[in-house]
């Protein structure tokens, strides 16, 4: 049985081409399998001078990025799990798919993957670290029927 995955999207920009809510549902679903509790996910789609506001506030980088995660409030009483919130620059995915010559539903899978992965405290600022994160991805990705994001 597919446990129930609630995902909020608001597109705050829509252009160059941006997933439906569905999309986003069946990648994050897919990140979180194995994962038993009810989980809840917000998904903001934006533009650069948004993205470039966040990572700049938060990360201490004046540069719009293709994806930013933001831990929600973990499990609550009524047994769900507030995973967080992804931020997604829809400019700055579609200009890296154009650049790696990916089609950009693949590269938009990837980075809410990439997203949902660091929800759930996987990150890549270690060699280690960044591997483990990789094959991961790799995985999903493949279960999802997209090529290895890396090559």
């Amino acid at each position: 049985m597919r446990e129930a995955l609630e995902v909020d999207v608001t597109f705050a920009a829509r252009r160059p081409w941006v997933p439906r809510r569905a999309q986003f549902e069946i990648w994050a679903h897919a990140a979180l399998a194995g994962i038993s509790r009810r989980s809840v996910l917000a998904v903001l789609v934006v533009g650069t001078a948004r993205s470039r506001s966040l990572n700049s506030r938060y990360r201490r980088k004046d540069k719009s990025t293709n994806v930013l995660s933001f831990r929600g409030a973990g499990p609550s009483p009524d047994g769900r799990n507030y995973l967080g919130e992804l931020v997604i620059c829809a400019p700055v995915v579609a200009r890296e798919a154009r650049a790696q010559g990916k089609s950009r539903e693949s590269h938009w899978a990837h980075m809410t993957v990439h997203g949902v992965l660091h929800l759930l405290g996987f990150d890549h600022e270690h060699a280690a670290d960044a591997a483990k994160m990789a094959a991961r991805e790799i995985q999903i990705l493949d279960r999802l029927g997209f090529s290895n994001p890396y090559v």
